[in-house]
């Protein structure tokens, strides 16, 4: 890049504080709308960062947002939605409206260069509303050629400190001896958070970059049933694992998106009947991928119990 802004939209989260924390070793200058500011004192520690009070979804607002910046890091992304066909209306909101009003917003300031991270499995036909919205979102992104020169990323499930995957399930086999798990059979190819950050980087700087779509997936394949266990035993427990058909696992995850902060629903089932997995390589222009093994120990390990219950935490205020 020969300019040095970037505007990251969904920078507050747990991929987006790795993005933002990876774009400000790199020298560039960050501008991170947020819905409360007060939210968002961890991203203050960077060098030139500017964390605007806005919302994404007010296209006046998004315009002034995207006055003086080279490119836009898209990440917004939700796994709960209240249902819908061809998707709910949440997902419609998060995954299909503010891609396209990015899009429009970046055509409009002069914005040529756009990275947006979906998800591996999106597919128009995909099994779960999930997935088609994601696939919706992409099609958007695509339509802002050839003034947009944009980048899709899809990675798989995103493992890392403070993540809502490996951690929910270090808390789940702490507290329960028996684990009925839903999908145990589905596979994943997880991939490390720090890995996705750095290919966000590097897609902003390659020409070669540009229209193309890629998957970002960790070297190995596991079953979720594989992932607990793996967790359990790096916590030091021995919970038993009971698999459930999916007919019972739509049922218990009827129940579980009723709570708030739901731990599953039944469209993350539905989702579950593709395997989340690449069918080529696992990351673009010959990275190699972090493998799950040489750095879930540094903070999931027996050492490390009161990190456990994070993903039960609620965010303050």
């Amino acid at each position: 890049m020969t300019s040095r802004k970037v505007l990251i939209v969904g920078g507050s989260g747990f991929v987006g504080t790795a993005v933002a924390a990876r774009l400000a070793r790199d020298g560039l200058s960050l501008r991170i709308p947020t819905r409360r500011r007060a939210r968002v004192r961890h991203l203050l520690t960077l060098p030139d960062v500017d964390l605007v009070e806005a919302d994404v979804f007010d296209p006046p607002t998004l315009a002034g947002l995207m006055q003086g910046v080279d490119a836009v890091v898209s990440l917004v992304g939700v796994l709960h939605s209240r249902p819908g066909q061809p998707y709910g209306p949440d997902f419609a909101r998060a995954h299909v409206e503010l891609p396209t009003l990015l899009v429009a917003a970046a055509r409009q300031a002069g914005v040529t260069r756009l990275v947006h991270v979906s998800a591996l499995g999106a597919a128009p036909d995909g099994p779960s509303e999930y997935q088609r919205s994601k696939a919706a979102g992409e099609a958007a992104i695509r339509a802002g050629a050839p003034e947009l020169a944009w980048t899709i990323l899809r990675p798989s499930v995103i493992f890392g400190p403070g993540d809502s995957f490996l951690n929910l399930f270090a808390g789940l086999v702490r507290t329960f001896p028996v684990l009925p798990l839903g999908g145990a059979g589905a596979r994943f190819q997880p991939v490390y958070v720090q890995d996705v950050a750095d290919v966000v980087a590097e897609a902003l700087v390659r020409p070669d970059a540009a229209g193309l779509t890629c998957d970002l997936a960790g070297p190995t394949v596991y079953t979720l049933a594989e992932l607990v266990a793996y967790v359990a035993r790096l916590t030091g427990r021995s919970t038993r694992i009971v698999p459930l058909s999916e007919p019972l696992a739509l049922l218990q995850a009827a129940v579980l998106e009723r709570l708030p902060g739901p731990l599953m629903s039944r469209d993350n089932v539905r989702s579950m009947r593709a395997d989340n997995i690449t069918g080529g390589p696992p990351q673009p222009w010959g990275r190699t991928p972090t493998a799950l093994e040489t750095v879930v120990p540094r903070w999931l390990g027996r050492a490390n119990r009161r990190g456990h219950f994070d993903a039960f935490r609620k965010p303050r205020p």
